[in-house]
């Protein structure tokens, strides 16, 4: 018999704020985290703002020696674990080091030691002067060791990569270990730090981004007959995963239980949605039949929904395959809209906000969309401009990767 998980631990950096309480206000309040970039000149880029994490002082949370062996995406890993371990009770002295993993994610791993290393190097006409900290520092699975050597956590540890699904590609492997009895706890989630020149660049080339630089916070409206693109975000989200009757036994505080986790591919296009939306419509079918209910019990579905023309048709299309098309009592989020998009993190904020809502009964808004593309069907529950009441027993998560990665979570209350 697989056992039940639940999770007893949240931690975050975002650009709505630095840890749980701050970044659940903001989100409820409707506040954008959306500026021009500060951390670089972004004057020549086709894009020129992003959603930065603002006021995070890593020197509060790392010593020097850590400061100069890490990069910026392990910091927040590390800051946003810290708060999910403590906000959890979880007493580590009473464990078998062997029963407690860590299973993180990120895309893109160490993009700000990557580049400015190789720029040095360039800069420098040749001259092989790297340091000694490059390999270390941008390797992704550097934040899943970082914190297990800081916590001195023995049991499975390694990082998933599955582009904008990578958290929950994390999340779902960590249910899984958990479920077979391989751990007893797991810190999971994902980080990134992607906002350089050579993220920026690629990214305006692809002409995947927002141009909207005149109005960067509101430039992510999802759904709406205007959008043109995603707006980059940073940060990191932490969860302690934990299995069902060991939290009970040692009266942790739990936010939900994770019901089910899926995956598929799209077998489509490198950076392309399917059209359809086959694949993610077939992924939620998956964790729904995991969690044994049915699409019209769902209460709130944080949607990918990053503000791309064809990303936001195709998802909702993969829902109608669901839905039938008929009207449900599910009302739809789509959060980017205030945080952007967290490429690899995402998927880990996203399912604190689902949880956050199980917990409050509340749900965020969905900002920017002031027309919604006549393309989408009209009988959609999408959360307006303001927070809601909501009663949520009920909550699911979709993100999507580059590659044609698809990744569900969904979350219940206990």
């Amino acid at each position: 018999m697989l056992n039940r998980v639940v999770v007893t631990g949240l931690g975050a950096i975002t650009p709505l704020g630095n840890d749980i309480n701050t970044f659940w206000a903001n989100a409820l309040a409707g506040v954008s985290g959306a500026a021009r970039i500060t951390r670089f000149d972004p004057s020549q880029f086709r894009t020129q703002f992003a959603c930065e994490v603002k006021g995070f002082d890593p020197a509060v949370f790392l010593d020097r020696n850590d400061l100069k062996r890490t990069d910026l995406f392990t910091q927040y890993a590390i800051a946003s674990s810290d708060e999910a371990i403590k906000d959890s009770g979880f007493d580590f002295s009473k464990m078998d080091p062997f029963d407690v993993g860590v299973i993180w994610g990120t895309g893109q791993g160490g993009m700000i030691t990557f580049e400015q290393q190789v720029t040095e190097y360039a800069q420098g006409n040749g001259s092989p002067r790297y340091s000694p900290f490059f390999v270390p520092k941008f390797l992704t699975n550097m934040a899943s060791g970082m914190i297990s050597i800081r916590h001195g956590y023995m049991g499975i540890n390694y990082t998933a990569v599955s582009a904008c699904a990578t958290s929950n590609t994390a999340i779902m492997d960590a249910f899984n270990y958990i479920r077979l009895g391989k751990a007893k706890i797991i810190i999971s989630g994902g980080s990134e730090a992607p906002i350089v020149e050579a993220s920026i660049g690629g990214f305006s080339a692809m002409k995947a981004m927002s141009a909207r630089n005149d109005d960067p916070q509101a430039a992510s409206r999802p759904f709406d007959v205007e959008r043109d693109g995603f707006v980059m975000g940073e940060g990191a989200g932490a969860l302690v995963l934990e299995e069902y009757e060991h939290a009970v036994k040692r009266g942790a505080k739990i936010y939900g239980e994770l019901t089910g986790a899926s995956m598929t591919a799209d077998a489509y296009h490198m950076t392309s949605t399917h059209p359809e939306g086959l694949g993610a419509a077939q992924a939620m079918r998956l964790v729904l039949k995991e969690a044994g209910i049915q699409m019209h019990d769902v209460d709130y579905l944080n949607m990918h929904a990053t503000s791309t023309p064809i990303g936001d048709l195709s998802e909702i299309k993969a829902v109608v395959a669901l839905t039938g098309g008929e009207k449900t009592n599910m009302q739809i989020g789509a959060t980017k809209s205030m945080t952007g998009h967290l490429l690899g993190a995402a998927g880990a904020i996203e399912a604190i906000i689902c949880l956050l809502a199980i917990r409050d009964q509340l749900l965020p808004p969905t900002i920017n969309t002031e027309h919604l593309d006549p393309a989408l069907p009209s009988n959609l529950n999408i959360v307006g401009k303001h927070a809601i009441d909501h009663k949520v027993n009920v909550a699911m998560s979709n993100t999507f990767g580059f590659g044609g990665h698809n990744g569900i979570v969904m979350f219940k209350k206990i």
